[in-house]
């Protein structure tokens, strides 16, 4: 197995929205904020070539949206999913699974591209990987949820005939290597992958815990569909991860991409950070 961090560029958010109640006289020290109080942050994801099957977890933003869409979001950055496929020697025919960890337009923006008048999967050759629940969530959402799940990102993949889904009730394995994780108070029902790799265990953070500054336990983005669930399944995932010495991947930290993890007076808190590379 080969892991490759796929950076697809930055954009910005409110620094307040990403932190939830946690005052910014505290978060501005670890994520500084702006004149307009947003914060910079990552869009990565990650390649697995395992095998014969080139897997991308998640896609980016995309870029088919209009520049109205994307005046919010203030995208930079000179990596792209093309580039960041194409540094390694790969483009997007050769994926053969995308899977989403769920479907906020920032995760699956790049998973569907125009094509003149038409929407269409951008990897013509891979499958598509969801589960029923959090599909179901993403094609009804809720007034809160539903600038996050646009049918544009969301349906052509159905339509292509593309999708598959996950049966959560079926295990927690998606290959030999590569297992998984659902939690359910960011949205329902997200995936967080879970791979051997290097005789290591590598945890996908996806929204979980969106970089090292989230990593307090209160520290819960305003996002959150339920707050006191994630705050839960942080508890529980950063206690198995430091117990059991996992490296964490962040998907929207702008500087870190890995860590691992240390008790401290304080709680689980950063040990070392460092490059999927290098390990």
């Amino acid at each position: 197995m080969n892991l490759y961090t796929i950076d697809t560029g930055f954009f910005k958010l409110d620094g307040g929205a990403m932190f939830g109640v946690v005052p910014k006289s505290i978060w501005n020290k670890t994520n500084p904020a702006d004149e307009n109080n947003l914060c910079t942050w990552a869009m990565r994801c990650l390649l697995v070539e395992d095998g014969n099957r080139l897997i991308l977890i998640d896609t980016g933003i995309g870029n088919k949206q209009d520049a109205k869409f994307f005046s919010h979001y203030y995208l930079h950055g000179d990596a792209s999913l093309d580039s960041s496929l194409a540094k390694h020697g790969f483009n997007k025919d050769d994926i053969t699974d995308v899977f989403l960890t769920h479907m906020h337009f920032d995760h699956v923006g790049g998973a569907v591209i125009r094509k003149g008048d038409k929407l269409t999967p951008a990897f013509k050759n891979a499958t598509y990987w969801s589960n029923p629940k959090h599909w179901d969530w993403a094609v009804n959402p809720n007034d809160r949820e539903k600038a996050s799940f646009l049918k544009e990102n969301i349906l052509p993949i159905q339509e292509s005939g593309q999708l598959k889904f996950i049966d959560a009730e079926a295990g927690t394995g998606f290959t030999k290597d590569f297992g998984l994780r659902f939690v359910s108070g960011h949205t329902e029902s997200m995936m967080l992958p879970l791979i051997r790799y290097k005789n290591r265990e590598i945890l996908y953070m996806a929204d979980l815990t969106p970089s090292v500054g989230h990593l307090p336990i209160p520290y819960v983005m305003a996002y959150d569909m339920f707050p006191l669930t994630t705050l839960n399944e942080k508890k529980a995932l950063l206690g198995e991860a430091l117990a059991n010495n996992y490296v964490l991947f962040f998907e929207h930290d702008p500087v870190n991409e890995c860590c691992t993890l240390q008790q401290t007076e304080k709680g689980i808190r950063v040990e070392a950070t460092f490059k999927l590379e290098e390990l």
